[in-house]
């Protein structure tokens, strides 16, 4: 398999209307009249591309900082990689033969924070879960194909119940009580790879920028003199469906059913695997999560489309996010009043079902 390509194309450009658009995001940067100085930088990375833009800064800071985070992106990726050889695919293997083992110090974040929210959860999110990824084929860079696997199969692995709270890490070292347990980040390392870049950025000295991860974006400041806006993807077509308003220091991700996925005899079946049955959640086409917290925000994407129409408002609230946005199979969107004064639909008024505020 060929590695990831990591590449950075950038501009400073006298900009009538702006206009950001990456075909694999699920969020949208929208279109606005604005004066110059928009540095833009595009990333392939995490299996996406992202996009990195930062507002009225010189271009040298702009593109020594942006050239520092689509680096730590690249690092990232490596470490973080679930499948390709690598840090992470190593741990694994020690989990596997039951042995402790000591952990890069760019992975313990990603442990401790999802341990945090696989509790918070109730266990909806769940990072041990990559050999259930795996059997279903959702761990490789091509689109699966054939029938999904057997009943036996994903019944024999849910036995196993791997959990996040199977794993010790002390003094930077991991220990398992559950050889079945296999690291997957997928479902939360863009949240925290943004908060990474963000605080770099800050750091930098940049007061304006967004920085859009495919599914997950994080912003500072603002652009020129109105907030950055994001459109959230129809998960039934190829359009906007909502748009809104991103403050600064807020992270907007949207997880969803059709980006991923594969399909047997007319069948689709989603990449987001509920870890108590095994098998794709087909009841909720998405969620969008506003947060503070952008690996909160990611992971409580995922957590609330397992949720479902049924359980997400109690799940919001036990995990403390204040905005949520589902959009069921049927076209109906659900969420809670502050999600709804934030959000403008592009085109007809869908069926909304008001949840009370979180």
């Amino acid at each position: 398999m060929t590695p990831w390509r990591l590449g950075v194309l950038a501009r400073v450009a006298c900009l009538f209307s702006f206009r950001t658009a990456i075909a694999l995001s699920l969020l949208l940067l929208l279109a606005g009249c604005s004066r110059p100085a928009l540095y833009e930088a595009k990333v392939y990375v995490f299996g996406t591309l992202a996009d990195i833009s930062v507002w009225g800064e010189d271009e040298a800071l702009a593109r020594d900082t942006v050239n520092a985070v689509a680096a730590d992106f690249q690092q990232m990726h490596h470490d973080w990689h679930a499948w390709e050889p690598g840090p992470l695919v190593d741990l694994n293997g020690a989990i596997a033969a039951g042995r402790p083992a000591p952990v890069l110090p760019s992975i313990i974040p990603l442990i401790e924070r999802s341990q945090e929210i696989y509790l918070l959860s109730d266990g909806l999110f769940n990072a041990g879960i990559g050999r259930l990824l795996n059997l279903w084929g959702f761990q490789s860079s091509e689109r699966p194909s054939g029938p999904p696997p057997s009943r036996e199969a994903i019944a024999a692995l849910l036995a196993t119940q791997p959990a996040m709270t199977d794993l010790t890490l002390k003094d930077g070292v991991l220990t398992s009580t559950n050889p079945a347990v296999q690291l997957d980040f997928g479902g939360i390392a863009k949240g925290y790879a943004v908060e990474l870049a963000l605080q770099r950025m800050r750091k930098a000295g940049i007061e304006n920028a967004i920085v859009n991860a495919g599914g997950g974006l994080g912003v500072i400041g603002s652009h020129g003199d109105r907030p950055w806006r994001v459109g959230i993807r129809h998960p039934q077509g190829q359009g906007i469906l909502a748009s809104l308003e991103v403050r600064d220091g807020e992270h907007v991700h949207t997880s969803g059913n059709y980006e991923r996925f594969r399909e047997h005899e007319g069948l689709h079946y989603a990449h987001i695997l509920d870890p108590r049955s095994g098998w794709p959640v087909d009841s909720i086409t998405s969620c969008t999560v506003i947060s503070r917290d952008g690996t909160l925000a990611d992971a409580a994407a995922t957590a609330l489309v397992i949720a479902g129409r049924d359980h997400w408002h109690r799940l919001a609230a036990k995990m403390g996010i204040k905005y949520v946005m589902l959009v069921a199979e049927d076209g109906t969107v659900y969420m809670n009043p502050a999600m709804a004064q934030r959000v403008q639909f592009s085109d007809t008024q869908p069926h909304i079902e008001l949840g009370a505020e979180l």
